[in-house]
């Protein structure tokens, strides 16, 4: 099959085995022909090496050479990212987390939602758009009308935010700007709390919601606690931390912007609230110059210490820094929320990482949970390398 008459892409021998169990990767290694003239973000057929029909993707340079879309004979239009999208709304709706106290939540998570290449946030009336192949930045008009098309999501905004996400070389030149609508409100809400997300000039789409049931359990056990939270960016594990009854909260960023996003954060839910500091300061230099016992409850969240496997391990090495230097000033009795966000990274080569940090303190340390993405950043069963957030909660003696 190939009814669109689209470019044909076809694998070595023996290079379907991983496709015909729904991965939905195609590398550079396992093409044996495809047209010289195919360009990148081009729809492609894929086809075995014997001729039967594998699927239909997006092709680009580079090692993934093509993402699946559909292993199906699909044509690749509006109407196929309606369909997926009111699929990956249903999810949502299921999940409850559009509610008049949360209308901030992610409705594209990529191959989790299969749609590899695209990542799609909802902030009140706006959609953040991020394209991370060039085939999804070439569908972002129709990507928008679907979107804005999809009853009772109630989106009057897209917004179009890939300059930092595209490979590269691609050389697509993409300009962040509105493709739909305009700015209305910046100002989201997550379980009750509110945020100011800077979608224009912030971080991936302006707000981490893949940390929002992992700050909710920190509220649980914030009560009475003096609360360090390092690298804090937006300040969400802050905000949560002070709704806790936190007794102190201290935020810190080297980044004087994210400092300033958290103080209007905090200022926007607990208005001249005594309680709460930050800090633009390197997270290492805070760590090492502050008093020992001073916090119980302490917030590790950078950011991905290792993008590529080429730096796996310097990676594990900073994880290892990093973990010691709280292990080695919390006080007796403390609790440490600790994360790595980066794929390349193993949950067991970040958790020896920990281990490893806890051993050289010679702290009494135990795991009393342990913590990943939530449920709007679903993991495709056939695609693994989706499950990127790693988290535990330990309770050191």
């Amino acid at each position: 099959m190939n009814k669109n008459n689209l470019p044909v892409v076809t694998l070595r021998k023996g290079k379907e085995e991983s496709l015909d169990r729904f991965h939905p990767w195609v590398f550079s290694g396992a093409i044996a022909s495809m047209p010289s003239d195919v360009e990148e973000g081009q729809t492609v057929a894929v086809l075995a090496f014997d001729g039967r029909f594998i699927g239909v993707g997006h092709y680009q340079i580079g090692s993934i050479a093509v993402r699946i879309l559909d292993f199906d004979d699909t044509t690749i239009d509006k109407d196929f990212f309606i369909a997926r999208l009111r699929d990956a709304l249903n999810l949502r709706r299921s999940l409850n987390l559009s509610r008049d106290d949360n209308d901030a939540y992610r409705l594209v998570h990529g191959e989790g939602d299969f749609l590899p290449g695209l990542i799609i946030d909802i902030y009140g009336h706006t959609a953040v758009v991020q394209a991370h192949s060039p085939g999804m930045h070439f569908c972002r008009d129709i990507i928008a009308l679907a979107i804005t098309e999809l009853e009772d999501l109630e989106v009057a905004n897209v917004y179009y935010k890939s300059e930092t996400t595209l490979p590269f070389k691609a050389q697509l030149d993409p300009q962040n700007d509105y493709i739909i609508g305009g700015f209305d409100s910046n100002i989201a809400t997550e379980n009750g709390l509110n945020f100011h997300i800077d979608w224009l000039k912030g971080q991936k789409t302006g707000f981490f919601v893949d940390q929002r049931d992992n700050r909710s359990l920190l509220e649980s056990l914030s009560r009475n606690r003096k609360v360090l939270n390092m690298f804090c960016y937006t300040g969400g594990f802050s905000v949560y931390a002070l709704r806790g009854d936190a007794q102190r909260v201290v935020s810190v960023d080297s980044s004087a912007k994210a400092i300033a996003l958290t103080t209007a954060n905090v200022n926007l839910n607990f208005p001249n609230d005594t309680r709460h500091e930050a800090f633009a300061e390197d997270a290492f230099r805070f760590l090492d110059t502050m008093q020992k016992d001073e916090y119980d409850l302490i917030v590790l969240d950078p950011p991905a210490f290792a993008k590529h496997r080429s730096a796996l391990k310097n990676a594990l090495r900073g994880y290892q820094r990093l973990n010691y230097k709280a292990f080695e000033k919390i006080a007796p009795g403390g609790i440490i929320f600790t994360f790595s966000c980066s794929q390349a990274v193993s949950k067991e080569q970040f958790r020896l990482a920990v281990f490893s940090a806890a051993a050289q303190s010679r702290r009494r340390v135990r795991i009393i949970r342990q913590m990943t993405q939530p449920a709007d950043h679903p993991v495709n069963i056939y695609h693994p390398e989706g499950e990127y957030l790693k988290g535990l909660v330990l309770y050191v003696e």
